[in-house]
């Protein structure tokens, strides 16, 4: 049997702006076959985005619907964390349907590819805001001598690529940017990366869980095997190469399931990767809009997500209702995965966890 494909648009809807641009022009020519829906603003997509009769669609919507655009606001933000910098997206949306996601609020939950075709001002903004920084000086638990960029906030970048060359043009701009590093996580498997030049200056967050949890959460991923299989040939091809465990989803024998990832993860590179490891524990967040959503297409992923007994709200910084592990036990079970990475991976930097 051969499995649906990640990506097949059979519908487009594109700004007109969008379709006059090179980039435009080059994915309308990838999806030949693909139907043309003209669209004032790919913001305004009744038929995609806050439709609750969409929500058992999720998934094909996903796969067959793709939306061209135009990036209007370009601005690079102060992060902190897992970068110095988030960059301006050259797409936003997923194919994928990972269950916890953040990423689609903002457009309603399925939330299909927006490309922009802009990309020559997003590159050309990027690079006089890199060079505006100059040197950086002082190493920090981003970088040790680079300013990072995420180029993949709203988007798995992996992915994107399979649809336009936006995100090869990124990784060749910070190859020539000495003082910057673009960064970015993902759950996609994309070995078509493996043939370009990244030149040591794009940073790839190969994003991890246990397998169990995977199969319920990590919804048209590719399998965490696959995940662990491909860190040494992307060190090889010049990346550098860190992981996400996130998020960090608490149940019935969690931290045996960490600790045979953890395992796995050592026996699947070799020291040279190990060498170069780091990493980011992310614990669960989740969302009470989306848990909504979730109950009616996947309801069986919310009995791990939406845990009442463990968990206490917060107000996001845009209004959102969202859940976490209360305080005091978020710190127990941080500390509890922190130990079995002492133990089981005792050569993977942990660059922050919350």
């Amino acid at each position: 049997m051969t499995a649906e494909p990640l990506l097949r648009p059979t519908r487009i809807y594109v700004e007109p702006a969008a379709a006059e641009l090179p980039r435009g022009r080059a994915v309308l020519a990838r999806f030949p076959d693909a139907e043309r829906v003209e669209v004032a603003s790919h913001w305004q997509i009744p038929e995609l985005h806050g439709d609750e009769a969409n929500v058992r669609r999720w998934v094909r919507i996903k796969r067959e619907a793709l939306v061209l655009g135009v990036k209007k606001s370009l601005s690079a933000r102060p992060n902190g964390r897992s970068a110095h910098f988030i960059a301006p997206s050259t797409a936003n949306g997923c194919a994928m349907a990972c269950a916890y996601c953040y990423v689609p609020r903002r457009k309603g939950y399925s939330n299909p590819i927006t490309v922009f075709a802009n990309i020559d001002q997003i590159t050309g903004y990027l690079a006089r805001h890199v060079r505006r920084q100059g040197t950086m000086t002082s190493p920090d638990q981003v970088d040790d001598a680079a300013w990072v960029y995420d180029i993949g906030e709203n988007s798995d970048c992996a992915v994107d690529a399979l649809v336009s060359d936006n995100v090869r043009d990124l990784v060749e701009l910070f190859g020539s940017l000495p003082t910057a590093k673009a960064s970015f996580a993902t759950k996609h498997v994309n070995r078509d990366l493996l043939t370009w030049d990244p030149k040591g200056r794009t940073r790839v967050r190969f994003s991890l869980m246990p397998e169990r949890t995977a199969k319920l959460l990590d919804i048209r991923t590719s399998p965490v095997a696959d995940r662990l299989a491909a860190l040494d040939d992307f060190v090889a091809a010049g990346y550098e190469v860190h992981v996400n465990l996130s998020p960090v989803v608490v149940h019935d024998g969690w931290l045996e399931d960490w600790r045979e990832l953890l395992v796995s993860l050592g026996d699947a590179t070799t020291p040279a990767t190990r060498a170069q490891l780091a990493a980011e524990i992310i614990m669960l967040t989740h969302n009470r809009a989306l848990h909504e959503v979730n109950l009616g297409w996947h309801p069986k992923a919310e009995e791990l997500l939406w845990r009442p007994d463990l968990q206490e709200g917060k107000r996001s910084e845009g209004g959102g209702v969202n859940v976490r592990y209360r305080a005091g036990l978020k710190r127990r079970l941080l500390d509890e995965l922190l130990d079995l990475v002492a133990e089981h991976a005792p050569y993977l930097r942990v660059r922050y966890a919350f």
